[in-house]
Order: structure tokens, then sequence, then C-alpha cells
């Protein structure tokens, strides 16, 4: 029987979830499909609904519908609820869940260069959606201490206060947290700042970034960010959201397909489109 998968968005022709995903459909042998549907907010109920009654056995949800998609749902993952946000639905019989993966994913591309981070401290930039699976993932992980700066200081402080049963976390106005970048192990910028095309910009200036410190960045497209390539002018180690979102991607692969997804197929299917997109945008 043909697996049903996709991704609702608005907008989502820019996606490179289904390349990813139908890179590792292959991979596997498993006949199967994965699509974009771009659903506006006022079709993501009829949508939902369609999950079930066209047999699809998982959905991702990107923007903006990551938040209003829960009160479709018919479970929602304890992670999920404590992020306040679902980017993965799986079908099980006709009982839609809700997940996300996107904290875990980077969690996992992290652990990948640090082994430990119980000692560590680690301060976010930016207070939106990722940012706040980011702080959560993180600070159920068992993090030191948690910091979030970002210009709107309410929202900052509403993911400290999700957080603060797991760990010592805290708001930082901008100003405080660029004094006190000395102090952190992990720095990660969660905003849209430096994405191409606007790739000149950074979000914050790295002049005090300690040596060794890992400096990281949500945004995969460029590869390298402007950020990155200042962190390790000083020193620090860096890392791109590439892995994020193969691990998001694999994560959501796996509760669907129940198979250990070929996440270096899924990468490099991810690399060559974006190369291929640039080169057509020359």
């Amino acid at each position: 029987m043909k697996l049903l998968m996709g991704v609702f968005g608005h907008p989502v022709a820019h996606s490179m979830s289904p390349v990813m995903h139908k890179a590792a459909l292959g991979e596997l042998n498993i006949e199967g499909s994965y699509e974009a549907y771009d659903i506006g907010p006022e079709e993501l109920e009829d949508g939902i609904k369609s999950m079930k009654s066209e047999g699809y056995r998982g959905m991702n949800i990107t923007l903006p519908h990551k938040v209003a998609v829960m009160d479709h749902l018919d479970a929602v993952s304890e992670e999920a609820e404590a992020i306040g946000a679902v980017n993965t639905i799986v079908n099980e019989n006709g009982k839609l869940t809700g997940y996300n993966t996107d904290g875990q994913g980077f969690l996992d591309s992290v652990l990948e260069q640090v082994e430990d981070l119980s000692g560590k401290r680690v301060l976010l930039i930016g207070a939106g959606g990722a940012s706040r699976a980011v702080a959560v993932s993180f600070a159920r992980h068992g993090v030191k201490e948690l910091a979030i700066t970002n210009r709107t200081l309410s929202k900052a402080n509403e993911i400290a206060v999700r957080c603060k049963k797991w760990c010592d976390s805290r708001v930082l106005p901008a100003t405080m947290a660029q004094a006190a970048f000395t102090g952190y192990d992990l720095i990660i910028n969660t905003t849209s700042i430096g994405m191409s095309p606007d790739v000149n910009r950074m979000p914050m200036s790295l002049e005090t970034v300690k040596r060794n410190a890992l400096v990281c960045d949500l945004i995969y497209n460029p590869e390298e960010t402007r950020w990155l390539r200042e962190a390790e002018k000083k020193g620090a180690k860096t890392l791109n959201g590439i892995g994020m979102f193969i691990n998001q991607g694999a994560l959501a692969f796996e509760m669907w397909t129940g198979k250990k997804a070929p996440r270096e197929a899924m990468k490099q299917a991810v690399l060559f489109e974006m190369k291929k997109q640039q080169l057509s945008n020359k």
C-alpha cells in the first residue's frame, strides 16, 4: 500500500521537505509520496480532516500553522505540549497525534559536536517558534543555564517561564546579552537574520565571543552565514541549521515508516537542490 505523506504550509513552494523525503523513500525502496500543500489558515481544519478521509500516514506542519493545528488533533505529545507547537502529525488508524521534532533535531546535531551539555550555559537569540522548540529541548536535556534575548522581551519571558521547571532560565535584554557573550558556551541564532538574500546582516556582534564556544545558526541557506564566518575568525566552533533540518525530517520519517531514516541520502539531496537553485538564480 502506498504511503501518503506531505507538508502543510502557507506559502510552501520553497520547502525542501519534498526533496528530502522523496530521497529517503527512494533510498529505502518504499512505495510512497510526499507532496507540499499550500493551505491557508481558513483551509487548515479541512486539510487536517482530509488526512483521515484520504488515508495519509503523516504530515509535516510548517509556518504559519504550527500552533493553530493543535486545536484540530486528537492528541499531542508531551514535548509538543511543552513547546506549544506541532511540526509533525502521525495518523494511527484515524487517530491524529501531534509531535514536535524541531528541538530534538537541533539537539541531535549539537550532540554530534558536544558530548555533554550538563554544565553548559546557552544563549538563544530570538523568541519565535524555533527558539521555543530549541529552548524546551535543551532545558529538558539538562543544560546548566538557558538565557533568551529578543527585541520583544515579553516573548522571551514566555519561553523562560516554560523552561524553568527543567533548568535555570532567564531573559536578557540585548545590551546585557551582548556584554555577557564571553560567559556562554553555546550561542544560537534562531532568527532569520542573515538568511538569503539578506546575507550581510548579523543578529549581534561576535566581538566578545570566547574561543571554542559553539556558535550556531538555524539558517541553512546560505550554508555559511556571515555570523558563522565571523565566529570562526574569533576561534569559535560553528554549526549551521542543515543538521537540524535533516534530523527533524528524519525523526518524522521514522515515526511514519518505522524504518531508520537514511540521513546522509536526505542531506545530499537537499544540498544538491540548494546548489541547483543557487546556480539558476545567478
